[in-house]
């Protein structure tokens, strides 16, 4: 599992013309990607570094100030580029995996205590932030 974590002032996330997902204010915007290993135990290590990451303002995590976290499914993380001019998306796990883990990653961030808002798996999204820096930190699990 693979996660892309941006500190944001804002961030949304757009379905059809309709925000579906919104953190106001400061927070974290997590684009995550499953690939075909991945299961339960790295969907709870994702989650658990989401909310425990020190790296909003004053070195405090979003469990300290209270913030949000908006989480958006995003299987090109696993895109594969070394070869020729059009990426490999072999390493991304189907619809019917990834979802089921983006869920418990979400489940577990709020099983935490944090609002998490979050995109629709699947779906042609818009994603609209401030990046708050700019600070973007890659996670594995």
């Amino acid at each position: 599992m693979r996660a892309v974590v941006q500190r944001v002032d804002s961030a949304s996330v757009e379905v059809d013309g309709e925000v579906v997902g919104a953190v106001e204010g400061e927070g974290l915007l997590v684009l995550l990607g499953v690939t075909h290993d991945d299961g339960p135990d790295q969907a709870a290590t994702i989650a658990r570094k989401v909310c425990e990451l020190r790296i909003l303002d004053g070195e405090r995590s979003v469990l300290d100030a209270g913030a949000g976290v908006l989480v958006v499914s995003q299987f090109t993380l696993y895109g594969d580029t070394r070869k020729g001019r059009r990426p490999s998306w072999s390493k991304a796990a189907p619809g019917p995996v990834a979802e089921p883990l983006v869920d418990a990653v979400v489940a577990a961030i709020r099983e935490r205590g944090v609002g998490v808002a979050t995109g629709r798996f699947g779906a042609h999204m818009r994603v609209a932030l401030t990046n708050d820096g700019p600070f973007t930190v890659l996670l594995e699990a």
